[in-house]
This record gives C-alpha cells, sequence and structure tokens, in this order.
C-alpha cells in the first residue's frame, strides 16, 4: 500500500503493522515513515493525531489492508470458522480511525468475500453517517491484471470520500506479462540479490518431475503418469495448478505465500528447471526491483509476506484517481 501510495505523489506520514518480521521490512524501505508496531486495538487515534501534528478533518486519505485471512477462499469454504475470526472484526478498527480523524478520503482494501460479507454493508452505513459519499461504485472487486500488474489477482476497494465520487482508473488495454517482470532477470545464483540467489533444495523425484512439465505453461497433468506424486493421483480433478510452469506471455496465476514452492501452486519457472525465486515473485507483485525484505525469519517467511502483499501498481493506478479527485476538490475550493 505505502509504495502504491508515494508512487502516485502521497506523502505518507505513518503506518501501523502487528507482525515484527513485516514491520522490520517496512522498515528497511520507509525509513522516514513513522511506524507503530503494535495492535491497532490499542492505539489511540488522538494520539496519532497528535504525534503526526495533523487537526481532524486535515488528513487527505486514510488507506487501510486489515488482515484477509478470515474471508479467503479456503476460509470461507467453511463458514463457521470465518465468522469466528477475530481478525475479521479489524474492519470495525479502522471505522474507528475514520470516525474521530475524519479524513478526506479513504481507501479499504481486502479479498473478494468481505464485499458480500454484513461486515461491509455496516461499514458503508456507518460511513454514511458520518458524511461520507457512498454510491453503487463505492465498494468494488478488480482483477489487478487490468491494471497493470502482471498476475491474476481479484482485490476488493471500498472507496469513499466527503466531497464526492472518487472515478476509477481506466483498465488497460493490454495486460502485462511474465515476461516483461522476470525475463531480462541475469541467472538466478549468481545475481548478487540475495532474493534471486537463495538456493533450493528439492529431493530427486520432485526435481524429475519439474523437469519434465513442459515449457511455457506446461502442467503436471501433461506429464506421464507413473512419475505424478501418490498425493496428485488422489486428487486428480483438483489443484490442477500445482506443479504447474507460468507462461511467458501470459500473467501470471495469484502470488501466495507458498510463491516459491512447486507443490503450492503454478509457481515454476516458465523455462528454468527451478520454482520462481522471491526476487521474481516480487517484481510479480510490482515490487520496485532493489526492495527490501527482512530475511530475520527464513525464506518462508519472505514468501509469506510477498504472497500476502497488495501490487503497489495496483494501488498506485487507483491513488493517482485519489489525488485528482482532492486536487479538484482543492480548487473548487479556493
Amino acid at each position: 500500500m505505502t509504495v502504491g501510495l508515494r508512487k502516485a505523489g502521497f506523502r505518507v506520514l505513518a503506518g501501523i503493522e502487528n507482525n515484527p518480521v513485516a514491520a522490520a521490512t517496512y522498515r528497511l524501505n520507509n525509513r522516514r515513515i513513522k511506524l507503530y508496531e503494535c495492535d491497532i486495538r490499542d492505539l489511540a487515534v488522538d494520539q496519532v493525531l497528535s504525534d503526526l501534528g495533523i487537526k481532524r478533518g486535515e488528513l487527505d486519505l486514510l488507506a487501510g489492508c486489515p488482515p484477509c485471512q478470515g474471508f479467503s477462499t479456503q476460509r470461507t469454504r467453511n463458514r463457521a470458522s470465518s465468522i469466528e475470526d477475530e481478525r475479521n472484526e479489524l474492519i470495525f478498527e479502522f471505522f474507528r480511525f475514520v470516525k474521530l480523524a475524519l479524513p478526506k478520503t479513504i481507501m479499504l482494501e481486502n479479498v473478494p468475500a468481505l464485499a458480500k460479507d454484513w461486515r461491509t454493508s455496516v461499514l458503508k452505513a456507518k460511513l454514511l453517517e458520518i458524511g461520507y459519499v457512498i454510491d453503487e461504485n463505492a465498494v468494488q472487486v478488480k482483477d489487478a491484471a487490468d491494471y497493470g500488474v502482471p498476475q491474476r489477482r481479484r482485490r476488493m476497494l471500498i472507496k469513499a470520500s466527503r466531497f464526492g465520487v472518487i472515478p476509477s482508473p481506466t483498465p488497460v488495454k493490454r495486460r502485462r506479462t511474465v515476461r516483461h517482470f522476470i525475463e531480462s532477470l541475469p541467472p538466478a545464483g549468481e545475481s548478487g540479490d540475495l532474493l534471486h540467489d537463495l538456493p533450493e533444495i528439492r529431493g530427486e523425484r520432485v526435481k524429475k518431475i519439474i523437469s519434465l512439465v513442459p515449457k511455457d505453461g506446461g502442467s503436471r497433468t501433461d506429464i506421464p503418469r507413473r512419475f505424478w506424486l501418490e498425493c496428485h493421483k488422489r486428487i486428480e480433478s483438483g489443484y490442477r495448478d500445482v506443479y504447474g510452469r507460468m507462461a511467458w506471455d501470459d500473467v501470471a496465476p495469484t502470488i501466495t505465500g507458498g510463491c516459491n514452492n512447486p507443490s503450492k501452486g503454478r509457481f515454476i519457472h516458465p523455462s528454468e528447471n527451478r520454482a520462481i525465486t522471491l526476487r521474481e515473485a516480487a517484481l510479480l507483485q510490482t515490487f520496485p526491483s532493489k526492495y527490501k525484505f527482512s530475511t530475520s525469519r527464513g525464506k518462508e517467511s519472505v514468501a509469506l509476506m510477498i504472497g500476502n502483499a497488495l501490487p503497489p501498481e495496483f494501488i498506485r493506478r487507483h491513488a493517482n484517481e485519489y489525488r485528482k479527485h482532492l486536487e479538484s476538490v482543492r480548487h473548487e475550493s479556493a
């Protein structure tokens, strides 16, 4: 979120992050931005406003990404576990900040399932009560691939302003592909970039399977059945992307927390016999090529941060519309 907002011309004043590794990563890339490393439920809004030297109603944009695991596809298959996940209630902590800080505009991002959850209806009603404009386009579910991200990734945005409707960016006419983002990288293991050079540890059987998957978009179902893993034989009709290759001239599948593991999805490199590297995964999420990630908890924690992240380019394009909206409001009031 911060990368996309800054690229759109916003000056980000502060962030809130409760995960220690994610907080360390944030600091590596945003040294001049105040970071509250705590549970948002323990943070007083008036203290934040005082710390930042701003008054109620002065903030241009309040943006939030409440943890979405409680609304994820896997979780919502079991409705009971989804409803009981306490993280689902954090959208009301976001509203607490809205109500007390009264920003000019708000942006809330999450997974598509939240769009149909009762909490969204309550949030919209609460925003209307305190003066925000909520129209039929206030809650949108968009595919990031239509906004310059080389990846299929559906995300929900709740958009609201105290001054009118915020337009949506125009979708791209031609999607950007895997080739555009990772083909020109130096060989993995020889680049001098830790995220691109971390070694893979695979068993010989898995290495053989990877080598047999046809280049440029092939799937595990394309290889002789005698090479299939027993678990794949048991779920022959499901999880078809597992041990699949990306295609050079198509968008990538959704980058997840298992993005460096071919057993978790279509994460084999289009032409090399390996999974994509962490740097390649970050680039497919549209992070800058030099973006730093804390490796203090190992490779898997980095993969999880990358997979859980919001594509910066997706936010940049939407934030551009926020900036133009705010500029028009200032012009009209001048």
